[in-house]
């Protein structure tokens, strides 16, 4: 039985997926929240938000990640990054997984990635669980019912938790995986609950087409200046670095908060929605975040709540430090209508520094931003893999490497020449700590990175002073109004100078060997701005 609005030339039946149960298509929220309930999915919260939890994966499972070898991608792929699987292993998983899906009720949301028409790829989503559904319909950017008529994907994704791959006939590594065909165009994830799974899958997509059409993929937030699109900013940065609550600026319109493109034209999001970290979020810190959270078919995840009140706490991790809230766009009160912006004025790149010997603020020449995209350095923080349990430095290139299927100096050679074209200004952020390393020191105040962040917007922070780093060789400012002045020289917030000093030289090493990998592929001027 199929339900709802859709392309009649272009049901599962005639994608060769028959023998289903009831098949509900393009459900509206008010609809998917009502089957999640009656499934037992999950449980109607306050305002009409959904409770959910997602079983043993409360994160991504970047280890089960694999591409298939097909001869259209086999030559491009960066194959040291992204784990392979044969076509015809491919071609078990998707027979099994269709078998295992037959009698079984499915929800399918038709649904654009990308808010530039030109460059926006038609994705059709089959889930097994309505919730996840409804996180797709809020993440991805939603057809009008009318565009739904004619709607014909290009790649299709099914999503089949209660599906367990086998590694020895599937070729994968447990029982749990997301496989990509670009040339059969379908991806498959099976064995996972954690919804997170299901956009990343569609950023992988893009990140691997758009380069090929001079199109820069980005792990990013971005916003711009109230009625000027041409003063638009762009947060890179992994997951808990503050791209999210610091893109989310209520003086500024808000793009997206996660993943864009930055084409001839200008900045566009690939999303519709946001998908936000909520440990510790507070309605005096980020109010706008907090609302959503209390707001109709909003997707709580992996979050406590009292059970007669229903009342969230934000601070037990009893689940998960990962929890999670995802919702609409149209929820934050200053976002962009059209999710576009122009061409970056600033570009930001976020790390959470676990070493605390970072700056809060350091501005970077085109070159130093190639060198420090490409190297990529954080700190994993808790919850967002399997397994991290606590900040664990690490260098994941292009600020997204689990998602990057191509070689990064493909994507690095793309954004230093779109800054060297438009002009941007390159500044490194770090939002971790200061005063010593994890454990000793304390997180960078958020009131000083946003003061900070201020500052280098509106341009007034290029006017200040700056002195050299002399061991990561960037400029930092040396004062800062309403910033204190400690701060900006971090080796001045440690106690123990010849520890900071120790820790320092540490950090630079760990530049020094990890960018050795790229210094065959990079020019002369990035590798002048190398570390060490």
């Amino acid at each position: 039985m199929n339900i709802g609005r859709v392309n009649p030339a272009k049901r599962l039946d005639e994608q060769g997926i028959t023998g289903l149960g009831t098949v509900y298509y393009n459900l509206l929220e008010p609809a998917l929240v009502s089957e999640a309930v009656k499934r037992g999915e999950g449980t109607l919260g306050k305002g009409g938000a959904f409770y959910c939890t997602t079983g043993v994966f409360t994160g991504r499972s970047p280890k089960d990640k694999h591409i298939v070898r097909t001869p259209g991608v086999v030559d491009t792929v960066w194959w040291e990054n992204n784990r392979p699987m044969e076509p015809e292993a491919f071609d078990r998983l998707y027979d099994d997984m269709i078998e295992h899906m037959k009698g079984r009720d499915y929800f399918v949301q038709d649904l654009y990635a990308g808010a530039d028409p030109d460059h926006r790829l038609d994705v059709r989503m089959v889930t097994e669980l309505a919730w996840h559904g409804l996180f797709i319909r809020h993440l991805l950017r939603r057809p009008s019912r009318e565009e739904l008529e004619t709607f014909a994907p290009e790649f299709t994704i099914i999503n089949c938790p209660s599906f367990k791959a086998d590694p020895e006939r599937h070729g994968c590594r447990t029982d749990t995986v997301i496989a990509l065909n670009f040339e059969k165009k379908v991806i498959l994830i099976a064995n996972t609950e954690y919804s997170g799974e299901n956009k990343k899958s569609v950023f992988t997509l893009l990140n691997y087409i758009l380069p090929g059409k001079g199109v820069m993929a980005m792990h990013c937030s971005a916003n711009h200046a109230p009625g000027d699109t041409g003063d638009t900013a762009i947060f890179f940065g992994l997951s808990g670095t503050g791209k999210t609550t610091l893109s989310a600026d209520p003086s500024r319109i808000l793009i997206g908060d996660d993943e864009h493109g930055w084409s001839e034209k200008g900045t566009f999001n690939f999303e519709g929605g946001c998908y936000a970290k909520t440990i510790h979020l507070s309605a005096e810190a980020e109010p706008e975040i907090y609302k959503t959270t209390s707001m109709f078919s909003t997707v709580i995840e992996n979050m406590v709540f009292d059970p007669e009140t229903f009342e969230l706490d934000f601070d037990d991790a009893k689940y998960t430090e990962n929890m999670r809230c995802a919702y609409p766009m149209e929820y934050i009160s200053n976002a962009s209508d059209s999710g576009l912006g122009g061409h970056p004025k600033n570009v930001i790149m976020l790390t959470c520094d676990a070493f605390g010997v970072l700056p809060p603020i350091a501005r970077l020449t085109p070159a130093q931003a190639m060198y420090h995209f490409l190297s990529g350095f954080t700190s994993k923080t808790p919850g967002t893999e399997r397994g991290v349990l606590e900040p664990l430095p690490t260098f994941s290139t292009c600020f997204g490497a689990p998602f990057m299927p191509r070689r990064p100096e493909v994507y690095g050679k793309l954004l230093q020449e779109k800054i060297r074209a438009h002009g941007a200004a390159c500044w490194l952020v770090n939002t971790g700590w200061t005063g010593g390393a994890f454990g000793t020191g304390k997180r960078m105040p958020i009131k000083a990175t946003r003061a900070l962040l201020t500052a280098a917007l509106d341009g007034s922070l290029n006017k200040v002073e700056f002195r050299k780093d002399a061991k990561f060789g960037f400029d930092v400012p040396v004062a800062v109004p309403g910033v204190e002045t400690t701060l900006l020289n971090p080796r001045d917030t440690w106690a123990d100078k010849a520890a900071f000093d120790a820790q320092a030289d540490k950090l630079v090493k760990m530049f020094s060997d990890n960018f050795a990998q790229y210094l065959p592929h990079v020019d002369e001027d990035v590798k002048a701005a190398a570390i060490g």
